[in-house]
């Protein structure tokens, strides 16, 4: 059986350890998109983890992670993160790489710190890891990918063709040092002796898989708000954050994805810029961001603050939508204990109609937050593992937003903890 684990939101809503939780039961965990410049972070037995490129499925001994063709390959941060877990303690995990998956080169992130350098105040709030040029390049057709390390009379000749259209950008637009194509095969070379060993048709091995009726988890990164086509476009990411592209992702069927698990944090968070609107200010942000996930809420990748608000049904309901979710779970519930009254959003005001849909990015930047107030619980639910045994208002408060939102929420997340989860029958 085929699940997919996703964000309903802007990334950030705590898919890290639903994954890790979910992995107990699955035989293969996939990355189908994205690349480094997202992070999940994971709390279990062997400590706290920062994961970027490595499925979170790395710390179970029965599961084979598995980097899917769709993903952003940054080749020596993904071998530098499997060393930082080993040295931690952490036994080897089996590692597959699709032979189609691309590799993010060190001039793709320097084209992503020139361009948001050029743009200025403008910019994209990027994380500067290569992503947008690197997808670009996909796209145009001038990208390496992972089977062409094993053509070196084809790859000379490729890099002395792309060096040649990329200098012309170094050299006119942003005046920036030139691309050296024997420097660049260099660099291609180092990334295949890291690669090799790990080289896999993963949508064959994926296929028979289904077939021996294995357990795969494909594991996305961001969420449906930074999805290129359906998200707040133009401050997205650059590849879909969709369940539905797990199956081009990964190399599977569309059909055989059979649970789409969507996560919603209890509250809103956000990296990086664009329209958000049910974000808080001042004093109030910072009491819910300093409360917030394990030790606050700071980017996994970039240890940047996060944006924080109150739970937007709008956004959630949409997000849902667009992932084609079976299943929610919600995240960090317990990190509203402190409130004595939580407000949250359940409709946009526009042009002064009030809409309960989510619009395009340009009416989203008009929209004012309809927020409805609901008793907390004011107390801490940490520890709790029957769904009967959460305080009333608590129970009140998932309830309201499972009605307002019209998805089943079947996980609640009350700690950081491999263990701190609550099943709920639908």
């Amino acid at each position: 059986m085929v699940k997919a684990v996703v964000g309903a939101n802007w990334g950030d809503e705590g898919k890290g350890k639903i994954t890790d939780m979910l992995g107990k039961e699955s035989d293969i965990i996939v990355r189908f998109q994205g690349g480094a410049n997202a992070g999940h972070t994971i709390v279990n037995d062997y400590g706290k983890f920062a994961l970027h490129t490595l499925p979170s499925g790395v710390f179970y001994g029965h599961t084979t992670s598995v980097i899917g063709n769709g993903v952003a390959l940054d080749v020596p941060k993904l071998f530098g993160e499997i060393k930082s877990i080993v040295d931690r303690g952490v036994p080897m995990p089996k590692i597959l790489v699709s032979e189609r998956a691309q590799m993010v080169m060190s001039y793709h992130k320097n084209f992503d710190a020139y361009e948001e350098e050029r743009l200025g105040g403008k910019s994209f709030g990027s994380t500067k890891s290569g992503i947008a040029p690197f997808y670009s390049d996909k796209y145009s057709k001038i990208g390496f990918q992972v089977s062409e390390l094993f053509d070196e009379e084809m790859l000379r000749e490729k890099v002395v063709r792309v060096a040649e259209q990329k200098n012309v950008l170094l050299e006119h637009l942003y005046h920036k040092p030139l691309i050296d194509p024997d420097e660049l095969y260099k660099e291609l070379m180092s990334y295949k002796e890291m690669v090799e060993p790990y080289v896999c048709d993963v949508s064959l091995y994926l296929y028979n898989a289904i077939k021996e009726g294995k357990n795969i988890l494909l594991e996305g990164q961001l969420g449906s708000l930074k999805d290129p086509d359906h998200g707040i476009y133009p401050m997205v990411t650059s590849s879909s954050t969709l369940a539905a592209y797990g199956a081009i992702g990964a190399g599977i069927p569309p059909y055989e994805i059979k649970q789409v698990i969507t996560v919603c944090k209890a509250y809103s968070s956000a990296v990086g810029a664009g329209a958000f609107v049910s974000e808080i200010f001042g004093d109030e942000a910072d009491e819910l961001r300093n409360r917030g996930g394990d030790g606050g809420e700071y980017g996994a990748t970039t240890g940047r603050p996060r944006r924080v608000g109150w739970f937007d049904c709008v956004a959630s309901k949409y997000g849902c939508r667009m992932q084609g979710t079976t299943d929610v779970a919600f995240t960090v519930l317990d990190v509203l204990g402190y409130l004595d009254e939580i407000p949250v959003c359940v409709g946009y005001e526009i042009n002064g109609e009030i809409t309960k849909d989510f619009p395009v990015t340009h009416l989203l930047e008009k929209a004012k937050p309809v927020f409805q107030k609901l008793p907390g619980w004011q107390t801490d639910i940490r520890g709790i593992r029957k769904y009967e045994d959460l305080p009333e208002n608590c129970r009140n408060y998932i309830e309201f937003i499972e009605r307002e939102i019209g998805y089943p929420i079947t996980m609640i997340s009350n700690g950081p903890g491999r263990d701190d989860i609550i099943y709920r029958s639908r």
